[in-house]
């Protein structure tokens, strides 16, 4: 259960873990890793990776979830579960070759990744708070249907080489509290007289 920053950490923690697992012996001392917008597709000439994430959805598996409790026992409306869409789209100005080698590599880093957990969610945005201790990410890669690819495409006029990721189940909490009254023990009725 995340506050509403989950959106801006989740690929801001991707950014993080692929940078620092990065092999400088085989793509050279730095590489650009960024975070990206669709308009900045287009611009990318140099070698690297860039994590575009291009679409969020309810998640209709779990729709009726329960009012979230807190530690101190206040009930808070039902989490958001939300599912999140991100392009890894490695990009390379020397060579296809090297490009192909920078998907083949950043999939790999990213399945050795594991479950992203809350510390490193927490460590890439300037709000260290934004995942609960207990919570982690499952990032799944998740191929786009030919329809998805064919209008994504259309949109960004350039579509380059990418792979499909997903946060399945991300859960962005309420901060509107819910408040319990007393229970109901005694109905009172008042007669009134009816004017004509």
């Amino acid at each position: 259960m995340a506050s509403y920053n989950a959106l801006a950490a989740i690929p801001a923690a991707l950014r993080g873990l692929l940078h620092e697992r990065y092999p400088r012996g085989q793509f050279g001392p730095s590489l650009k890793i960024a975070t990206v917008q669709p308009k900045d597709i287009e611009g990318l000439t140099d070698d690297g990776i860039a994590i575009l994430l291009w679409r969020i959805a309810m998640n209709t598996q779990r729709r009726a979830l329960a009012p979230r409790t807190d530690l101190l026992g206040r009930r808070f409306k039902a989490s958001l579960p939300v599912d999140v869409s991100i392009l890894i789209i490695p990009h390379a100005a020397t060579s296809a070759e090297t490009q192909l080698k920078l998907a083949g590599w950043a999939m790999r880093a990213l399945a050795d990744a594991g479950p992203i957990s809350a510390s490193q969610l927490n460590n890439y945005l300037s709000e260290s708070d934004v995942f609960a201790d207990n919570e982690e990410l499952d990032l799944i890669c998740d191929p786009l249907a030919l329809a998805d690819y064919l209008s994504l495409w259309d949109r960004l006029k350039k579509f380059p080489l990418s792979i499909n990721y997903i946060a399945r189940m991300t859960l962005i909490d309420s901060q509107q509290q819910l408040t319990e009254s007393a229970p109901v023990v005694e109905r009172q009725f008042e007669m009134g007289v009816v004017e004509r």
